[in-house]
């Protein structure tokens, strides 16, 4: 078994509020290998972003701090590690896409100056080498005309077009690890297709691993070699795609892929729902804090917190106390 590239281990993270301590991300696990894309899935607020910026040391404090855990990148611990060594690796070793590029890009400057300044402070460019490095990877993002786009302010951009700078500013160092924030989920449709298969011929063609986050099982079946779910800050099931997709072991799984709209399907036909709320995370269930809306509730479902078992199956883990 070869060593991950990142290796987390009880990662916690907590958040301070008027009304008490919320802990988003409680006590998971899981390891990304070497050109490999994990996928991490669970609708909003289970804490799967949380998670994400938990790896680059990005939880805002306050309110936020990782209570616990470890976060290992090829074998060095992230965890409180200064803030200068921090910002050396993002970029460089680990980059981040985020979710809405308006937010990421710097409406008053072009996209040529914000390339070009991560060109030249993390490879040692001259500013005429980080502009031609610059217009290089927009045109492997598939931006059409890169040499006149790169002088454009990203008002100027479409949606799409916008995302795909992000995705090359992210590339720009060569990264061994890109983390991906719901990267199509301001997108149209076609536009969605179009940068997932960017981003998949991308991860191929540069040798990256990749942790795709994203509330999208579509998304994650195109995507992803691995992935894992989250509810209430906990990770339920984990398993490869084929698996997952065709085997699901936890009662959450199987209502999110029950929800999936099916070619063919009548348009009067309604859509499978999940019964119930999501717990408030200030008032947790002693149990399994899906209990309240599972078919298949148990007593010791309300009792105690079913902990990640493989069983029989090396391939999946399942938090459930009665998984099919």
């Amino acid at each position: 078994m070869s060593t991950p590239l990142l290796s987390v281990r009880d990662l916690c993270v907590e958040f301070s509020t008027e009304r008490g301590f919320v802990r988003a991300v409680d006590r998971i696990s899981f390891d990304v290998m070497a050109d490999e894309t994990l996928g991490i899935v669970g609708e909003s607020g289970c804490g799967k972003t949380v998670t994400a910026l938990a790896l680059l040391g990005l939880v805002p404090s306050p309110p936020g701090h990782i209570a616990g855990g470890s976060i290992k990148f090829a074998g060095r611990e992230l965890v409180g590690l200064p803030e200068a060594e921090l910002r050396t690796l993002r970029g460089r070793d680990i980059a981040m896409v985020f979710q809405e590029p308006m937010t990421a890009l710097n409406p008053v400057f072009t996209i040529g100056s914000q390339m070009t300044d991560v060109l030249r402070r993390y490879r040692g460019l001259t500013r005429r080498q980080a502009r031609a490095a610059a217009v290089e990877l927009l045109a492997t993002v598939g931006i059409q005309a890169p040499a006149t786009r790169i002088d454009e302010y990203p008002h100027q951009l479409s949606g799409g077009m916008r995302q795909r700078v992000v995705i090359a500013m992210a590339l720009s160092c060569d990264p061994k690890l890109i983390v991906a924030d719901e990267p199509t989920t301001a997108l149209d449709v076609t536009t969605q297709a179009q940068v997932l298969e960017q981003i998949v011929k991308l991860q191929q063609q540069f040798h990256m691993a990749m942790i795709l986050v994203t509330h999208d099982l579509g998304v994650v079946a195109e995507t992803c070699h691995r992935a894992f779910v989250m509810y209430c800050g906990r990770i339920v099931e984990k398993a490869e795609i084929g698996t997952l997709f065709s085997h699901p072991r936890h009662p959450y799984t199987a209502g999110l892929l029950r929800s999936i709209p099916r070619v063919g399907q009548h348009e009067k036909e309604d859509l499978a729902v999940i019964p119930g709320m999501v717990p408030d995370l200030l008032h947790l269930p002693p149990g399994c804090r899906f209990a309240d809306r599972c078919p298949r509730r148990q007593a010791r479902c309300e009792e105690s917190i079913p902990e990640l078992d493989g069983g029989n199956d090396s391939r999946a883990r399942v938090a459930c106390y009665d998984p099919h």
